[in-house]
């Protein structure tokens, strides 16, 4: 809940409490007002009955002796008292006028010593019982809610009233009815002006609440927009006339200033921080995860997700748990080591993907405590793929320097044979045709031994690249061009997949060419039986041009995938053995590589990766990460 609302509801529900205090003591000092009120009518009612009814009794008992009735018979005097009474014209009119006197009066009467009604306000019930009521001096000593509960409970009529004496002898008693719903009406008029009156108090005081807590809050919400500001990375510069303030407000405007100030630089140091780690992070083969000591993963190498098969978003911010699994090799030994506190040391394990991973876990300590964990898990494959590779440069070198040297000594005595077999044709006048042939098959062995020589000789010389910046794209599409009639000759159908953003890399061209040409010979060559389709792709992957030639041909057979790039290694009848030889030479020659799939039945893919040259971008950064 906001704290504008919160102060709101907090002045709100003081000032109710305040109304409804001040309310209460007003409806306890009214209803005990008007019950009072009810006490003196009803008395003053009473006493004019109780006077009225004394001198029409006197008047009456004058004239006692001139009527035939006995003294001595107290029921005889009764009831002429009655009669005399209830004849009485003034007396009757009086008990009327009470009703129309007071709001609250509900009846009047003169009750006889049993306990029936002499006169009444209604003359329909003299003569019969009246009956007992509560006094109404009872509920005036009341306490409030006790009054209330009357007021507003079911209808009930109190009694007023003083007893009447003949000869000091009790005779009866006049009393007026007070109904509980004529006292409710009369307090009613004065309720109401009470919860006008608090309505509008209550409804005042959250006016004044909404206005004094925007004004009491407008400090804090300028300090939350600045905050705001300050975590969106803008730059949130107060005024100098808030800075200059004296106040509370000046106060805390210029630590925030400065807290911003700092802010700015750390997030900038930062910034550059996290694009050079980030950038370390991609270009990393291996994959890393760093843990904090609660084991949850902080940095993930994009590397990782080829190890275990899950987002690097997902994996950030998660717990070791939540990550590896039990049922998985790498999971379980993962999980073991962070629960007994022991690291691993390059273990050889099976991956998610079933790929044999060497995993190493090594705790961080600074001091005797424990800060955290390094994952490093490095794909066994690749790395005897690359170690494979290095041998192959490391072999070829050597090749080279020896091979080098042997042409050099086989050349100098095949220049010696040649010369001395055209000598010896010159000196034999007329072979015949059986010296004729020999002859002829000498110089033809010896030319062939000549350009096995010369091959050596061109395979192992240093070779200067003439590298230009150029669109890999266009590279492809004119392999393509050169390619398609004699893929059309072969019954072979040639298409072309090229992205759509530019693939720039310094290349050879030429030599990019032959190294292109000499897979898509091999490759239409090998579904020049049955046809079929050869793909040229050109792919972006990363910081890397990816250029695909993919057939549909019967596929390399397992004996011989290992050989493939071997000099003088083919399977063609014709072949030479050094076009793939050589498109190895050249990958490796621009920092490349190269690898191929295949699937017996189904055909063969190579991939020959090139880096592109980086963008001003990607300078940038460099020159950042360098600084």
């Amino acid at each position: 809940m906001r704290l504008k609302i919160k102060l709101v509801i907090a002045i709100s529900l003081m000032v109710v409490a305040i109304v409804l205090t001040l309310s209460t003591i007003y409806v306890a000092q009214l209803v005990h007002h008007v019950i009072n009120d009810g006490v003196s009518d009803g008395e003053f009612a009473v006493k004019q009955i109780v006077h009225f009814t004394r001198d029409a009794l006197d008047r009456d008992l004058k004239d006692l002796n001139t009527t035939r009735i006995d003294p001595a018979d107290p029921k005889q005097i009764n009831e002429f008292i009655e009669e005399s009474l209830q004849m009485d014209g003034g007396l009757n009119d009086l008990l009327e006028s009470q009703i129309g006197y007071s709001q609250i009066i509900s009846d009047a009467s003169v009750v006889g010593p049993d306990g029936r009604a002499i006169l009444h306000s209604d003359f329909l019930l003299v003569g019969k019982p009246v009956p007992d009521r509560p006094d109404l001096h009872e509920l005036a000593g009341a306490r409030f809610w006790r009054q209330l509960q009357v007021v507003y409970g079911p209808i009930k009529t109190y009694a007023v009233k003083i007893p009447l004496e003949r000869n000091n002898q009790p005779f009866g008693s006049a009393q007026v009815g007070i109904s509980s719903v004529f006292i409710k009406n009369t307090l009613q008029k004065s309720l109401n002006r009470a919860l006008t009156f608090s309505a509008i108090a209550i409804l005042v005081s959250l006016i004044l609440a909404a206005g004094l807590s925007n004004f009491a809050l407008r400090p804090l919400a300028a300090i939350s927009r600045r905050l705001d500001q300050m975590s969106a990375g803008e730059v949130a510069t107060p005024p100098p006339t808030e800075l200059n303030r004296a106040d509370e407000y000046g106060n805390v405007s210029s630590k925030i200033e400065r807290i911003g100030r700092q802010m700015r630089t750390v997030n900038e140091v930062f910034a550059a921080l996290q694009e050079n780690v980030d950038q370390i992070m991609a270009n990393l083969q291996d994959g890393l995860m760093l843990f904090t000591q609660d084991q949850r993963a902080v940095l993930v190498s994009a590397s990782i997700e080829t190890f275990l098969g899950k987002p690097r978003s997902e994996m950030l911010g998660s717990y070791a748990e939540q990550i590896f699994s039990r049922h998985t090799q790498v999971g379980r030994n993962v999980l073991n080591a962070f629960a007994d506190r022991e690291p691993i040391h390059m273990v050889e394990l099976t991956g998610d993907n079933g790929t044999e991973v060497q995993v190493s876990l090594d705790f961080i300590e600074e001091g005797g405590q424990q800060l955290g964990a390094l994952l490093t898990m490095r794909d066994m494959e690749s790395m005897r793929k690359i170690e494979g590779e290095i041998e192959v440069s490391r072999r070829m070198a050597n090749i080279g320097k020896l091979t080098s040297g042997v042409a050099h000594e086989v050349k100098n005595p095949i220049n010696s044979i040649v010369v001395h077999l055209e000598i010896l044709r010159n000196k034999l006048n007329q072979p015949d045709a059986d010296t004729e042939r020999h002859m002829d098959v000498i110089e033809t062995e010896i030319q062939r031994l000549d350009r096995v020589v010369q091959t050596l000789v061109d395979f192992t010389r240093p070779v200067e690249l003439r590298l230009a910046e150029t669109d890999l794209r266009t590279l492809v599409e004119q392999v393509a061009f050169v390619a398609k009639p004699d893929c059309e000759r072969q019954g072979v159908h040639l298409e072309t997949e090229i992205a759509s953003e530019p693939l720039p890399a310094k290349v050879d061209v030429d030599l990019v060419k032959q190294a292109l040409l000499n897979i898509v010979i091999n490759g239409a060559q090998a579904m020049e039986n049955g046809g079929g389709t050869l793909t040229l792709r050109a792919l972006r992957m990363d910081d890397e041009a990816q250029l695909e030639i993919q057939d549909t041909g019967p596929g390399i057979p397992p004996a011989i995938r290992d050989k493939v790039f071997n000099l003088y290694f083919t399977t063609k009848k014709s072949g030479s053995g050094i076009g793939l030889a050589m498109t190895y030479r050249i990958l490796q020659l621009h920092n490349g590589s190269i690898h191929f799939d295949t699937r017996s039945g189904e055909g063969t893919t190579f991939y020959l990766n090139l880096p592109l040259v980086r963008s001003e971008q990607g300078q940038q950064r460099d020159l950042v990460a360098q600084s």
